[in-house]
């Protein structure tokens, strides 16, 4: 497929209001002749001069091809247009300032209703996005210039898609609700996870998604988020996949029980993409668990818990199993909603909805130890770093619709607001993914 790409003219004219306008002036004030002297030139001057301004030109360009390190999706759920769909920002980082700025042409439609969340594909040349109301997944084909190109899309076996994760082989999705014919909001049930065979990209066309795998145990094309021998309703929240790919765990809470009781599902990724339930899984996971990720080297598993006001720590057995870290939970702002590892360095960040701050921690063996607390917007939902240099942090505000920027210290880890932040956002931003900018090394999602 071929796509359209930004000129160099273009290029040039979108970067020129950054640096290069004062390189120019600096050029003309040492190249340019006295005014009395102007009508002087001779041809062979003039030549020189438009050499230079030549070469000058080009390494600007360079320069300023050089400048964006990465693109990060931002979904935005209120509808918008005919179709009602939601919108999705296009931000490009700078690689000096960490300033965040949204590419020509964006936002691009959702291609559906209410967009809660998105992951990049392992060769970051693809965009998946769960459209919730209209129960299905799009697929975006991501332009070198990051624009989006909708490409195809498939409904979810169950009832509105609330968390998506992918890895080379296989791309897992959690739905609020089973496929039953009961289920629904006015009488719900437990929710489920499914697994899509990711097809191989060709010279001609880009990977696509298979038939979701089946769950032999019930014969149908999902996993049940339940507890066994019980009828309670098993609402899940969250999903994430260690870095080595062999297992998934998914965060949902007991809405039945009062007060709410939180677990973590887990599961073993066969070599097929089928899943096995890992021993001993649900595990105890506070009361509402809202947010999870794992570290690069997927020994330890963090779960944020909005009702504790706390972010449990766990280490990952070499059979996934999970076994709390000696401190867990720590100490987080009120009402944490979402949880990132740094990939590249020993850091983890957790925003807080209701103080619309993130903390930072330091990490050590799993254990966490605060670093400090940063403003952000209101009703922080939303948190990713940067793929290409793990420098950069940037957090999405559902409710004053913004994106914050940092740039973290890689020897503190304390966070520095990115240049001109916070950057405005289409309305009520619901998660963010980020590749690099010439697309090595991989992609963060929520």
């Amino acid at each position: 497929m071929k796509f359209n790409k930004t000129s160099q003219l273009e290029r040039f004219q979108s970067c020129s209001t950054r640096e290069p306008r004062s390189q120019w002036a600096f050029f003309l004030r040492r190249c340019h002749l006295p005014r009395n002297q102007r009508g002087r030139l001779n041809s062979a001057t003039a030549l020189i001069l438009a050499a230079a301004a030549s070469l000058l030109a080009a390494s600007l360009l360079t320069a300023c091809s050089t400048l964006t390190v990465d693109y990060v999706f931002v979904t935005s759920s209120k509808a918008a247009g005919t179709n009602n769909y939601g919108l999705i920002d296009v931000f490009e980082i700078d690689s000096e300032s960490g300033k965040m700025r949204q590419i020509p042409s964006s936002p691009f439609p959702s291609a559906g209703r209410l967009p809660v969340a998105e992951t990049a594909s392992s060769d970051n040349q693809n965009l998946f996005v769960v459209n919730e109301d209209d129960n299905n997944i799009v697929q975006f084909v991501i332009g070198s210039d990051g624009k989006l190109y909708p490409y195809s899309t498939v409904n979810t076996p169950g009832i509105f898609p609330m968390a998506v994760a992918t890895t080379k082989s296989n791309l897992f999705v959690v739905d609020t609700y089973q496929p039953l014919p009961l289920c629904s909001n006015a009488d719900p049930c437990s929710g489920s996870i499914a697994v899509y065979p990711i097809n191989a990209a060709s010279s001609s066309n880009p990977i696509t998604l298979g038939t979701p795998l089946t769950n032999s145990a019930i014969g149908a094309q999902y996993w049940p988020l339940a507890l066994s021998g019980s009828s309670d309703i098993m609402v899940p929240t969250a999903v994430n996949i260690v870095a080595s790919g062999a297992y998934v765990f998914v965060t949902a809470y007991d809405s039945t029980a009062s007060p709410h009781v939180g677990y973590i599902y887990g599961f073993s990724i066969g070599s097929d993409g089928t899943l096995s339930a890992i021993p001993g899984s649900p595990f105890a996971a506070g009361s509402q668990p809202t947010g999870i990720a794992s570290d690069s080297s997927s020994t330890y598993l963090y779960v944020t818990d909005s009702a504790h006001n706390g972010v449990f720590a766990y280490a990952v057995s070499a059979s996934g199993a999970l076994t709390k870290v000696n401190g867990s939970p720590f100490a987080t702002g009120n009402q944490p909603s979402a949880v990132v590892v740094d990939p590249a360095y020993a850091y983890v960040y957790v925003t807080n909805a209701l103080d619309a701050t993130v903390t930072a921690y330091s990490m050590s063996s799993g254990v966490l130890t605060s670093l400090g607390n940063y403003t952000v917007g209101t009703d922080p939902v939303a948190i990713g770093i940067d793929p290409s240099t793990k420098h950069f942090l940037f957090v999405a505000n559902f409710l004053d619709s913004t994106v914050t920027g940092f740039e973290l210290s890689t020897t503190a880890g304390t966070l520095l607001d990115s240049q001109f932040s916070p950057y405005s956002a289409s309305t009520n931003p619901t998660a963010v993914a980020a590749i690099p900018h010439n697309s090595s090394g991989g992609g963060s999602a929520k």
